[in-house]
């Protein structure tokens, strides 16, 4: 509900804190006091723009302020869900809306201290607030809220998400299928690129620390020449036969003859005899291996070029795939991997095409029964609202719900055979639609008269609708436009029990009406110095019994006045009474 209503400057008004009850809240007061200025200001406060002409008279700015309690069950859980996703949930019992409505310059809207876009404070608004008159907060205006009241008066939400979640997994995977589709040539010359990478390095026989081997071996090859010169003259100067020029080994065995001698003398230098000895052994060792090693070695250019090619393939492999043969080697594997799942993406097609398929199936099963579901709720709808205008003296009215369907060759089947073009709503576009004058055809809902005659066809609409629609505050403004005396009583009556489960705002000139209100304003000029201003007053008791008396009689009012408006009162309090002791 609407709990406060804070209003600086606009319009004749200068400052209105006004505290709201639950139940029905009237507002009455002579023409021109500024009534409407307050159902306006709602208007402002959920639409975040105003008229710089609105703004008061030498004010820079209008402010506008809504406290709105918010009731603890799912009625507005949609609401919380939006407020929760833009960071907007500070208050698990209140939401605060505030707009600073510049002269010049730009105004700022807030939502829980919060500042906002007016296009998220438009959203917010239509969760919370109903104004019927000339608003463009008014659901029943918008086409896309009717399959909304349907579902819910025909309770069938529950299966609507049934479809709607098939909807979501079937538009998922159609996106699939049709990225597969669509990627297809590239998907075949993907692999068929795959395939011949694949083929390259894996003919290659690569394996780790190759290609230094065979760099290794062909510096061998390509200085055999120089390593033969090399290690022949290594070989003499170990183990020469040149008799002008001892050899290495010559003089180490020269040395072992005389540290013989040495021994036979003194024994202490027998290590060290054994020392010369063995080094003798193992230089003549070393001399032969680097003889053999000399005569292995021989210059062979078909082996060179053979090591060429293959270090040639290797950097080319290299250049290719990878910096290193390790790099190739990790590339091939990637590949091999990739190319799975290519072939996968084929079976993935074929399951994907399946699913669709089933899930078309399965949704066109619901949405048929959605459809029946909905159909019937309309027919029982219909007579509902028919009969609410009956009671408005608005028989001439005909009201009818429009419910069609578009084929399409692409949609979900029905047991007919046929195929629907559909939403995640179902496959139905529902649409209120009405004829105002008898013998003119029907037209929809947004085309009918405005004001009063707009307001009294949707309190038809919000009675049949009560318990479907979830808007917790309702506005009606000057609902009794060119409606006498036993039409209006009617309508309070109609009010008050649309407000025995949410909050009803009321602006009336009917006594009749205003008998009716759990809570009750009046709305008032008076001078302050040269300025007019508007002022907002509670009424109960004494001064709601004169007010009446007022509508009644006028400013001049009689005690016949005053009787009349006592039994108004007493009237209307009986009937409330024996209404809520019925239901309880």
């Amino acid at each position: 509900m609407l709990a406060e209503l804070r209003v600086k400057d606009i319009g004749i008004i200068e400052e209105i804190n006004w505290r709201l009850s639950q139940g029905l809240n009237i507002i009455t007061g002579e023409t021109g006091a500024g009534k409407s200025l307050v159902i306006d200001a709602v208007e402002t406060l959920l639409a975040g723009k105003l008229d710089e002409e609105a703004v008061r008279h030498g004010a820079s700015e209008a402010q506008i302020e809504g406290v709105f309690a918010l009731p603890q069950n799912e009625s507005i859980s949609q609401l919380r869900e939006l407020l929760t996703e833009r960071g907007l949930q500070e208050n698990e019992e209140t939401l605060v809306i505030s707009c600073e409505l510049q002269r010049q310059g730009r105004s700022m809207v807030r939502v829980n201290g919060h500042a906002v876009a007016r296009g998220l404070l438009h959203q917010i608004g239509r969760y919370l607030v109903d104004v019927h008159g000339q608003s463009e907060h008014l659901s029943l205006l918008d086409k896309k809220y009717h399959l909304d009241f349907i579902d819910a008066y025909a309770h069938t939400l529950d299966m609507r998400h049934s479809f709607g979640t098939k909807a979501i997994e079937l538009h998922k995977a159609e996106q699939e299928l049709k990225a597969l589709v669509e990627g297809e040539k590239e998907l075949a010359r993907r692999e068929e690129f795959l395939r011949f990478q694949i083929d390259e390095i894996r003919r290659a026989s690569l394996r780790e620390g190759e290609e230094e081997e065979l760099e290794k071996e062909r510096n061998i090859l390509t200085s055999a020449e120089k390593l033969k010169a090399l290690s022949y003259e290594a070989y003499q100067a170990l183990y020469g036969e040149d008799v002008s020029h001892p050899s290495a080994l010559d003089k180490l065995n020269e040395a072992v003859r005389t540290m013989k001698k040495l021994t036979d003398v003194d024994a202490t230098l027998q290590s060290q005899l054994g020392f010369l000895e063995e080094t003798s052994f193992g230089l003549e060792e070393v001399a032969r291996s680097i003889r053999a090693y000399s005569d292995r070695l021989e210059y062979d250019p078909k082996r060179l070029e053979e090591i060429e090619s293959r270090l040639e393939l290797v950097r080319n492999l290299k250049r290719k795939y990878g910096q290193t043969v390790v790099e190739v080697l990790d590339y091939l594997r990637r590949a091999e991997k990739e190319l799975d799942g290519l072939s996968y993406s084929a079976e993935r097609r074929v399951e994907l095409e399946e699913m669709c398929s089933y899930l078309k199936e399965e949704m066109g099963h619901i949405a048929f029964e959605l459809s029946q579901a909905r159909t019937q709720a309309t027919r029982k709808l219909e007579a509902e609202v028919k009969q609410e205008f009956r009671d408005l003296n608005m028989s001439q009215i005909v009201f009818e719900v429009a419910i069609t369907q578009v084929q399409a060759g692409d949609g979900i089947p029905f047991p007919d055979g046929a195929t629907y073009a559909f939403t995640n709503e179902g496959v139905d576009i529902v649409e209120f639609m009405v004829s105002t004058n008898p013998g003119e055809p029907l037209k929809p809902l947004t085309r009918i008269a405005s004001t009063g005659e707009m307001s009294r066809f949707m309190l038809a609409l919000k009675g049949a609708l009560s318990q479907a629609d979830n808007i917790p505050v309702l506005i009606f403004d000057e609902i009794d436009i060119g409606v006498g005396g036993r039409s209006g009583e009617i309508i309070g009556r109609k009010l008050w029990a649309l407000a025995r489960n949410r909050q009803v705002i009321c602006v009336t000139h009917l006594p009749q009406v205003a008998a009716f209100a759990d809570a009750h304003y009046r709305v008032h000029k008076e001078l302050s110095g040269t300025r007019t201003l508007s002022r907002l007053q509670t009424l109960n008791g004494e001064s709601q019994l004169k007010e009446l008396a007022v509508m009644l009689g006028g400013s001049q009012y009689t005690t016949t006045s005053l009787d009349n408006a006592h039994e108004l009162l007493q009237k209307a309090m009986t009937w409330k009474d024996t209404v809520t002791k019925q239901s309880d």
